[in-house]
């Protein structure tokens, strides 16, 4: 019997060179909390008891150009697998670029191009999209736009941005979910002079923490099943299961990321400390947001500055997870915890305005986006934009370039969240249910989340870059099963 990689790798290696087979995808539905599309269960497998706090969260990687001529920064990356110790004893087979788990870093500067060639050594085509990007459409990564494997693609990112926490990933069409799932994610931090120029947190300070989910069986391999929301109950940070952290007692920050499929996470300090939230997906806010928990759905960033000077050294805490969805406690409550080893000497500051953000501009169009999936069951249940699954050679939605447009989003369905991410560029959130913004939703965003029956109202400017780019939810499983569609700018 094929399976579901063997009957994909045949249709997408044909769609790397332009052509779509149009391999069928046909899901079966499970209901719940966050149900998604899902293929025939396989047999759940506990994984094996994981201690707690055994292993040290692994600062991801910073990469190095091999070339820094002609000003641009070039880079030279190979998709491969390798094992990684997720499970403390255990070692876990993963996908990654450059044989890096959790995925390394790229610190890029706005104004100077990114040139990384792109080498694909696994068995399955590949796309790489770099998330909150504003780049050539032919640089997007587009679902059919694939790379075969053995072979390579030279991605060219011109960073004519402002400052942002972003980071890239898979995105070949019905295997994105998988690949993202198996490790194919990595963080590209973007600084301009205006970030550079406050007085934050820097250095050994400044730490990307990529925060998930994952199913594992007895032997500590990853379980990978379409929409299995419910059996991912093993917590990740950095690509290790409930890790500790030393901490010196002084201000880190930490940008946060979403890297799950499927669950969303509300993240609080277990004593109940004060987190302050700085920057959302598109860079800092205009101020600081003092808050004691932030929320992240799929895709999402946050932000913070946590000042462990107020503890003693020798102190434990524990970061929780307080959005459970039915799950079990003992293994979503808890994420990670930062241990304090030691005094520090601290010149960083949190300033009372971070930066300034223009007036929006008057909306020159208005359009109307539903999110909606399948919810009664069934071998054919999909994911759907206004009423339709993606499909490649249709383009859903014409912009004039220049134009900035607000966009009404709604997600119909009763039990099933959602959330929307436009590719290409950065939008602001106008109103959720008629309301105002909340102050973490107040800065530059690429992804928002609705829950069932929510709208949102945004406003994107497409003022850079003509060509067809996506649109989707980035619960990304219901990506792979069809909610996405396609914009062009011209």
């Amino acid at each position: 019997m094929p399976t579901r990689r063997t009957v994909l790798n045949a249709a997408l290696v044909t769609a790397g060179s332009g052509v779509f087979t149009g391999a069928a995808l046909t899901p079966l539905m499970r209901r719940g909390e966050d149900a998604a599309a899902v293929e025939p269960a396989a047999a759940n497998v506990d994984a094996p008891a994981v201690e707690k706090f055994k292993l040290r969260m692994p600062v991801p990687r910073v990469l190095t150009p091999y070339s820094t001529s002609d000003g641009v920064d070039r880079y030279r990356i190979t998709m491969r697998t390798t094992q990684a110790e997720i499970l403390p004893g255990l070692r876990t087979t993963v996908e990654t670029y450059g044989g890096y788990f959790p995925g390394p870093v790229i610190r890029a500067r706005s104004g100077r191009p990114v040139a990384i060639t792109q080498r694909n050594s696994l068995d399955m085509p590949t796309s790489v999209h770099l998330h909150g990007s504003s780049v050539p459409a032919i640089d997007d990564g587009g679902p059919m736009e694939t790379i075969a494997p053995g072979g390579s693609r030279l991605y060219t990112y011109p960073n004519q941005q402002s400052h942002a926490s972003l980071w890239f990933h898979d995105h070949a069409h019905h295997m994105e979910s998988e690949h993202v799932y198996r490790g194919l994610y990595g963080t590209y931090l973007l600084t301009d002079a205006e970030e550079r120029s406050l007085p934050l947190p820097c250095g050994a300070h400044d730490v990307p923490v990529a925060i998930r989910d994952a199913q594992f069986d007895a032997a500590g391999q990853f379980v990978y099943v379409m929409g299995d929301f419910q059996n991912r109950t093993t917590l990740m940070a950095n690509g290790v299961a409930y890790p500790r952290f030393e901490v010196a007692a002084r201000k880190y920050r930490l940008r946060l990321l979403n890297s799950s499929n499927l669950r969303s996470f509300r993240l609080r300090l277990a004593d109940g400390g004060e987190i302050v939230q700085i920057g959302s997906d598109g860079g800092l806010l205009t101020k600081p947001n003092p808050t004691d928990a932030v929320f992240l759905s799929p895709g999402e960033r946050v932000d913070v500055v946590v000042d462990f000077s107020r503890y003693a050294v020798g102190t434990q805490l524990v970061l929780e997870n307080t959005l459970l969805n039915g799950g079990p406690a003992e293994q979503l409550g808890q994420v990670m915890r930062f241990d304090v080893v030691r005094t520090a000497t601290d010149h960083s500051e949190i300033p009372s305005v971070l930066r300034g953000l223009p007036p929006l501009p008057q909306p020159t169009a208005e359009r109307t986006v539903v999110l909606s999936m399948d919810e009664t069951g069934g071998a054919n249940a999909k994911g759907y934009i206004n009423g339709k699954t993606y499909d490649p050679d249709r383009v859903d939605d014409f912009i004039r370039h220049g134009a900035s447009e607000v966009w009404t989003v709604t997600n119909t369905n009763r039990f099933v969240p959602h959330n929307i991410h436009l590719h290409l560029v950065q939008f602001r959130v106008l109103e959720r249910n008629g309301q105002p913004p909340a102050p973490a939703e107040a800065g530059l965003k690429d992804t928002v989340m609705l829950m069932p029956g929510e709208t949102v109202k945004l406003q994107a400017t497409f003022d850079t870059y003509r060509g067809t780019y996506l649109y989707h939810c980035h619960l990304i499983d219901h990506a792979a099963m069809g909610m996405m569609a396609q914009f062009k700018v011209s």
